[in-house]
């Protein structure tokens, strides 16, 4: 027979498809866990009622009718995983805790019994929700990937369930929707925004022979991708799947729990059964003060403090963090935390505020004015971020935008349009290198040096200014860098952008 210590195992098969979790969890959610916060309220309401009658009021019959009710709603469950237990030939903790409650009783103390097996049904449920919200962010990762997509098929394009599409079929993405599975762009380009799965605050420039990843967003250009992994093989499914086999992971205290009860549980029992009849069958000694010894062993040996505090203490750490903005994505993180030497930072979103701001406007022989103007104007007719942030500049600085005509959006590379009869350009320096339009490359690498992103902006011929955009730093981020300096830890930084 095997034994354990460890909170009620879950039986439940993970499946290997994460949408499937997902659909199982979202069925479930809600019922289950409102209907087990009742149960504990009302088992707190007797609890207390009969530990007031037993004590204050003396009224014991009362408080053992309303001891036995609180036992009775709170070790349900606990008495049927026993129950299971033993039929699967295993000496579990709810077999254990079954019987000490019992024995509490018999023994004239069922005020202990009960609170034993409240503070258990607690325990089991704080370690549940814990695991609850964890499968829910897991399932929120896979609404990133859009359900269907539309694949070139006979000639014509047909819209499927992404798990329909195989490996080499092509599928199309337009300008705005997710990129529904992990492939190679065969046509087109544009711009993606990865930061879903890498966390980069600038999108990515996209061509032909470039991979793009499923969930991430395509912003201006039509795309076709030719497919290279089924979509429970895809960049974000492998991400979701490591996070389960995290957050399933023990702590190493957890772990020399369960390893410790195998022997523990069968050992008490056994023990218990022998002072109840070794003293009567070999030395004739009265068989119901040895029983009752036998009781008493067994409820003081329960290990209720051993097996509620370790799970509650975990559950408690990695809530406590999360309150905070720290997400923990399993048990065996929080004992390793004390041991970490190095920290390393992802930039966007977490040493940063993850929105663009302007931070340079640089002027090649004109008014700074007329180069917001112009970038302006010509971005205000954009979707893209380092666009939204130009425009945001303008309108703080009161600039008031021209009219463009002929615009058109050059993909993963700039933008271009007419103001006042006069054509104007404003991307990368790359759109600049190919439309042979001259710049200072010496001023563009200095602020890309100062890891700024750099917008030129131009006529036909040669810029006549540039913006530098940047990530802004959160208030708290030097100070929490220079803490952790303070207690010996170095710190690195995580980021896709320039160097």
């Amino acid at each position: 027979m095997k034994g354990g210590l460890g909170m009620r195992e879950n039986h439940t098969e993970e499946g290997s498809c994460p949408e499937c979790n997902a659909e199982v969890l979202e069925e479930g959610k809600g019922n289950g866990k409102d209907r087990r916060i009742a149960l504990i309220a009302l088992s707190a309401a007797l609890l207390s009622t009969g530990l007031i009658l037993e004590f204050v009021l003396k009224k014991r019959l009362q408080a053992l009718v309303l001891f036995l009710a609180t036992t009775g709603i709170s070790g349900y469950t606990i008495a049927r995983g026993a129950v299971s237990s033993l039929l699967r030939k295993r000496v579990s903790i709810d077999l254990l805790m079954t019987i000490a409650a019992v024995g509490a009783f018999l023994i004239g103390h069922g005020e202990e019994g009960a609170a034993v097996v409240f503070l258990f049904y607690i325990a089991e449920f704080l370690e549940d929700h814990a695991a609850e919200r964890a499968r829910r962010s897991v399932h929120s990762l896979m609404k990133l990937t859009p359900e269907t997509a539309v694949v070139k098929r006979g000639g014509g394009e047909e819209r499927v369930h992404v798990h329909g599409v195989d490996v080499d079929e092509t599928v199309l993405v337009r300008p705005g929707e997710r990129i529904p599975l992990d492939g190679i762009v065969i046509r087109g380009a544009s711009s993606v925004n990865q930061a879903p799965i890498t966390g980069e605050s600038m999108p990515v420039t996209k061509q032909v022979g470039d991979e793009v990843y499923a969930g991430t967003i395509n912003n201006e250009g039509f795309l076709e991708v030719k497919v290279t992994r089924r979509s429970d093989e895809t960049m974000l499914s492998k991400i979701v799947k490591l996070v389960e086999e995290a957050q399933r992971r023990k702590s190493p205290t957890e772990r020399f729990v369960d390893r410790f009860s195998k022997y523990y549980t069968p050992s008490v029992i056994l023990l218990a059964v022998g002072v109840a009849t070794i003293p009567t069958l070999l030395l004739g000694m009265p068989f119901n003060e040895w029983l009752y010894k036998a009781l008493v062993l067994l409820v003081v040996s329960c290990p209720c403090a051993l097996a509620i505090s370790t799970p509650v203490a975990m559950v408690s750490a990695i809530t406590s963090a999360a309150r905070n903005g720290v997400l923990i994505k399993g048990s065996n993180h929080v004992e390793e935390i004390s041991k970490i030497r190095v920290f390393a930072f992802d930039k966007t979103g977490t040493l940063t505020e993850g929105k663009l701001e302007v931070t340079d406007i640089v002027s090649f022989g004109h008014s700074r004015e007329k180069i917001l103007l112009r970038a302006a104007s010509l971005e205000d007719l954009s979707e893209h971020p380092i666009a939204r942030a130009i425009v945001e500049r303008a309108k703080r600085e009161g600039v008031e935008l021209r009219a463009v005509d002929g615009f058109r959006a050059i993909a993963g590379k700039g933008v271009t349009g007419e103001i006042d009869g006069e054509t104007y350009y404003v991307g990368s320096e790359r759109m600049f290198r190919e439309l042979s339009i001259d710049f200072p490359e010496e001023h563009v690498e200095r602020l890309q040096n100062e890891g700024k992103t750099v917008v030129l902006v131009g006529g036909e011929r040669k810029a006549i200014g540039m913006i530098a955009v940047m990530d802004r730093i959160r208030d708290a981020t030097i100070e929490s860098i220079d803490e952790l300096k303070r207690m010996g830890i170095r710190t690195e930084m995580i980021t896709g952008d320039n160097e």
